[in-house]
């Protein structure tokens, strides 16, 4: 009985996960709380997750790498690929991927993807490329690097985690090394040879003009305040216009004289012009009811336009929504983003897709790009959110360049503690993140908002249904018809069965997922099958963290969808074929390297 339960409630995950009906991190807590309501967990095992060695160790990782972004200490490589790149396409994406990947096997390579797409996008325009020539190699490079170390995701963490509770023992910090240099190398060598012939130049980040690349022109007018307009006497706020009607009021110019935002409390007054962002059916609305009159005449070109919008104390920038941000799944209007922000959203990007109408009823997603006109004063509070990246270069005042070298110093101790074995690397980590604070490295504050708060949860929720699954014997019950095909195959199909599942379930799932469902299983096989079992987790391992085949697949493929202005099938055509090539070498690679 308790193994179809337990089966219902996977299948019921799984659904839930498959079609979003909630927030992943949500869903997997949901499923802890049905597990103990259910009794096929007991409170105590319901809750092991966020006491597990795994979580607090990703937590603490999360942390450890805010220290160095915070620092600035990877800005310095900005002038290595500047330095190194060349003008040959090819050279600057090996180049960049042999920065990149490294960095990734030691920091979380959603922080460094972040940190390096304004640096990439910088360098783009200054080489006269498009960005979308370079981005998917970054994110597709920082994913390889991720497989490197222990340290490199969540993912391996979790597995080393899980190998210890199966009683396999924890994953030293490189014991998968050797495996991850040569699985890194071959797939930076499609992505050098391939990646430029694939990926075409893309509009987004080719022109320099961001109104020009998100198509604004026809959206951005003036209009002038008639004599009998009922606007006459009342503050913008008091007119209600830009609530009631999608339309956004950027300037206003009075006699002559500009004033940008904020003008909320401004007083609208005959012949006041209004720079307005809206469509045409919208301002025609607006003259029938409040008296505007529409300037017919007044057609920005894109210089005008970019010139407009970019004055002394005015600019316009694009900026990312990030994982962690709770603007996912709220609109512009739930946020009141303008009044909050002082600043006016002119357009989203979803991969190539532009959204311009209604765009305060829009729900935000992760990897969504506003085009964000305002104040340089209000940029300069967006480029403080943990929750938002803005994709220019930070200002070097923001940074805390005099501690670069102690966060590089605190890191390079934590990992050559965990490396020789001299405290676990649970205690090193916890450690680091102390160590960071005390030198002021990070503000106790700041650590909070480091955490990928989605992450732990969702390990903290699905690490019951693993639980479950060992208890009610779901996983023995899996095991079974695998172990009668098993019978029949090689050690290599074997591994090759391990990793092409593994890498639906990321596809459908998450990684953390996947490894959680799949290593018990995998561990099962093995034992019963007298195989390495070792080799089986390196297998599963390794197909959840190499995830390229979609936009959606891995969080830093989800980063760059938007700023490269990629489509969909970008992702297959590139990703696939580096996905099959690792998938068929990987198994041979561990049996030779680890045995089976």
């Amino acid at each position: 009985m308790e193994i179809y339960l337990t089966f219902s409630i996977l299948t019921l995950a799984l659904v839930a996960f498959i079609f979003e009906w909630f927030p992943v991190d949500l869903t997997a807590i949901m499923v802890a709380i049905i597990l103990m309501l259910l009794g096929l967990v007991t409170p105590e095992e319901g809750i092991a997750g966020f006491g597990n060695t795994a979580t607090i160790t990703v937590m603490a990782m999360f942390i450890l790498s805010a220290g160095v972004t915070r620092t600035g200490a990877i800005q310095v490589v900005r002038d290595l690929l500047l330095s190194w790149s060349g003008k040959n396409i090819y050279q600057q994406i090996a180049v960049m991927g042999i920065i990149v990947g490294p960095i990734s096997a030691f920091i979380n390579n959603t922080a460094v993807v972040a940190i390096f797409i304004p640096i990439i996008e910088d360098f783009a325009q200054k080489r006269g490329i498009a960005s979308s020539k370079l981005l998917m190699p970054l994110s597709f490079a920082s994913i390889l690097g991720g497989t490197l170390t222990l340290i490199g995701t969540s993912t391996n963490i979790l597995a080393s985690s899980l190998s210890k509770k199966l009683g396999q023992g924890e994953f030293q910090l490189f014991q998968f090394t050797k495996l991850g240099i040569i699985i890194f190398f071959i797939g930076l060598l499609y992505i050098v040879i391939v990646a430029p012939r694939i990926l075409r130049n893309h509009k987004t980040g080719k022109t320099g003009r961001l109104s020009e690349d998100y198509e604004i022109k026809e959206y951005v007018t003036e209009v002038v305040v008639s004599p009998r307009s009922s606007l006459i006497g009342q503050t913008l706020r008091q007119s209600e216009i830009q609530r009631k009607f999608d339309v956004d009021v950027l300037e206003m110019i009075h006699n002559g004289t500009h004033f940008p935002q904020p003008i909320a409390d401004k007083k609208i007054r005959a012949g006041d012009i209004l720079i307005v962002r809206g469509s045409k059916d919208t301002l025609l609305q607006i003259k029938a009811e409040r008296g505007i009159e529409i300037l017919p005449d007044v057609k920005f070109n894109q210089e005008q336009l970019e010139a407009e919008l970019n004055t002394g104390e005015e600019k316009i920038g694009e900026v990312l929504i990030l994982s962690n941000s709770r603007f996912i799944g709220a609109t512009l209007k739930d946020l009141r983003f303008r009044q909050r922000r002082n600043a006016t959203v002119l357009a989203i990007r979803r991969g190539q897709e532009v959204l311009r109408d209604r765009l305060g009823k829009v729900p935000l997603r992760f990897g969504d790009l506003l085009l964000v006109q305002g104040p340089k004063q209000s940029f300069l509070g967006l480029q403080t959110s943990r929750e938002l990246l803005v994709l220019e270069q930070r200002d070097v005042e923001n940074l805390r360049l005099d501690k670069a070298m102690v966060a590089v110093f605190i890191c390079l101790a934590v990992i050559l503690t965990a490396a020789f074995n001299l405290a676990p690397i649970l205690v090193s980590a916890l450690a680091g993140v102390v160590l960071m604070v005390l030198t002021g490295c990070l503000k106790p504050g700041e650590i909070y908002g480091a955490v990928r708060w989605d992450v732990i949860f969702l390990l903290a929720g699905l690490i019951p249904l693993g639980t479950a699954m060992q208890n009610s014997g779901a996983t023995a019950y899996l095991a079974k018809p695998i172990l009668f095909i098993g019978n029949n195959l090689s050690g290599y199909w074997i591994l090759l069965f391990f990793y092409l599942i593994t890498t639906i379930l990321t596809s459908i799932l998450s990684n953390n997922a996947a490894v959680l469902l799949m290593i018990p299983l995998g561990v099962q096989v093995a034992q019963s099958l007298d195989l390495n079992p070792f080799a089986i987790m390196m297998a599963v391992t390794f197909a959840a963290s190499n995830s390229f085949m979609t936009p959606i697949a891995y969080q830093t493929n989800t980063m760059i969808y938007g700023p490269g202005g990629y489509r969909f099938i970008d992702f297959i055509r590139l990703g696939t074929p580096l996905s099959l090539i690792i998938t068929l070498i990987t198994p041979a690679l561990i049996i030779g390297l680890y045995g089976l």
